[in-house]
């Protein structure tokens, strides 16, 4: 089954370890960028690759973080719920 689709490499469980891999990387660089003071020169974490997913691209997403008011707006918003 590997032959024809690449994917099949790897079973459910190894994927979810990716996927928990994945998650606790950006856990980390969310901690680091909001408790560091020099946490400018502090890149992304890239995700890990998967078999029968292509490539990313060089281009990598700049991340915009919301303000203090944007933050204190949703939070508001959602205890209103």
């Amino acid at each position: 089954m590997a032959a024809l689709d690449e994917s099949a490499a790897w079973s459910p469980g190894d994927f979810l370890m990716a996927r928990v891999s994945d998650a606790m990387e950006l856990s980390n660089f969310l901690f680091l960028k909001a408790n560091s003071a020099d946490s400018d020169g502090i890149e992304p974490p890239s995700p890990l690759p998967r078999p029968g997913t292509p490539e990313p691209t060089e281009e990598k997403e700049k991340y915009e973080f919301a303000s203090g008011e944007e933050l204190s707006g949703f939070f508001s918003r959602m205890a209103s719920m």
